[in-house]
């Protein structure tokens, strides 16, 4: 259901970790190449897991109380990504390895922020729910 909000923030995060972690590099190395997420299988593994739960809690939108564990897994799944993109930023820092860390680290922040907010829209909905089914 398009008109849900809920379902609108998962599709900004769904174009958060898969669209855009293809098109924007993560860190510019030394010589100047570019380093995109899936040059690394651990970082590809990790989106395409948050990718596809991000599609599958979508779809499942007359399951909220999935669709709440879902999208916590995929916070969870998204933290670890941040961190692992932070333990190898601080690794590779320096002027030998990584000149210049590029805005799709931040990716998974802004992802994980549009989980919390779509956590929020199904809690407010499900709490609507159960107070219509207590009147009746």
């Amino acid at each position: 259901m398009i008109q849900r909000i809920q379902t609108i923030y998962l599709i900004l995060a769904f174009i958060a970790t898969s669209v855009l972690m293809l098109f924007i590099p993560l860190w510019t190395l030394k010589g100047g190449a570019l380093f995109y997420f899936n040059q690394d299988p651990i970082y590809t593994v990790i989106v395409g897991l948050s990718t596809m739960l991000t599609i599958v809690s979508i779809i499942s939108f007359k399951k909220r109380q999935n669709q709440f564990v879902m999208n916590r897994l995929n916070i969870i799944l998204n933290l670890i990504l941040l961190g692992l993109f932070v333990y190898r930023s601080l690794n590779l820092s320096g002027e030998t390895a990584v000149s210049e860390k590029g805005i799709g680290m931040f990716l998974p922040i802004v992802s994980i922020v549009l989980l919390v907010l779509a956590n929020k829209a199904i809690k407010k909905d499900e709490d609507l729910v159960k107070s219509v089914d207590r009147l009746r």
